[in-house]
């Protein structure tokens, strides 16, 4: 590990545990159905500990933010992912196109909604925004065998508003039309949902032309606000 992810760990690791809640942690447990392992600490409480952990460290590289991840992902306790998860999209700019097949990994290991979500829109997006030589990476992705992984593809221009390409949501939405898996159907009713708000009467003709296809679920969220 290098100097900047190994300092970065040691701050924020006795951090985290010293601000451990037994009796919290094993609710959390319950709620992620038994999963993961948790310390138990808030959301508020832990990105509070997280900032004066952070507070005058230098600026990452690429392979700063890297290697940091993968220290996270080791850790069994989630809060580390999140922690994890909250430092690469805070530093997703300073970051070039190799850090994507570490997402990817990411994304693979332990996989569940909390981790998966962030990094798909938060992460892959821009980085695919920076560089759009990614996008063949995310037509690769939407035919991956592993549910997570088609899931981070409908999802990663979640964020982007007028720039989404329609042509491409689309077509991974229709592509995946008949997944059976309840995280892509709903991953396909929330990218169409959120693009709604941009274009309203595209996703209208999607759905009306797609609805043979489509699962009740996607159209359900799709349809969530329009009238």
């Amino acid at each position: 590990m290098g100097d900047l992810a190994g300092e970065l760990l040691r701050r924020v690791e006795p951090s985290y545990r010293a601000a451990a809640d037994p009796a919290r942690a094993a609710a959390q447990s319950a709620y992620m159905r038994g999963q993961f392992p948790y310390l138990g600490i808030p959301t508020p409480r832990r990105r509070a500990l997280s900032r004066a952990a952070l507070a005058g460290t230098a600026r990452p590289t690429t392979r700063d933010c890297a290697q940091l991840a993968d220290a996270c992902w080791r850790l069994p306790e989630r809060e580390f992912r999140y922690f994890a998860v909250d430092y690469l999209v805070a530093q997703v700019k300073r970051c070039d196109s190799s850090l994507l097949p570490v997402v990817g990994r990411l994304v693979t290991t332990e996989s569940w909604w909390d981790t998966v979500d962030p990094l798909a829109s938060r992460v892959v997006g821009p980085l695919v925004a920076a560089d759009p030589a990614l996008v063949a990476t995310m037509d690769a992705w939407v035919r991956d065998e592993n549910l997570w992984i088609v899931r981070t593809a409908l999802l990663h221009q979640l964020r982007f508003k007028d720039a989404t390409d329609a042509a491409r949501l689309f077509a991974y939405c229709r592509r995946q039309a008949g997944h059976p898996d309840f995280f892509v159907r709903k991953a396909i009713g929330w990218a169409l949902r959120e693009y709604a708000y941009t274009d309203a009467d595209a996703v209208r003709a999607f759905l009306a032309d797609e609805a043979p296809r489509l699962s009740a679920m996607s159209i359900r969220e799709a349809s969530k606000h329009l009238s």
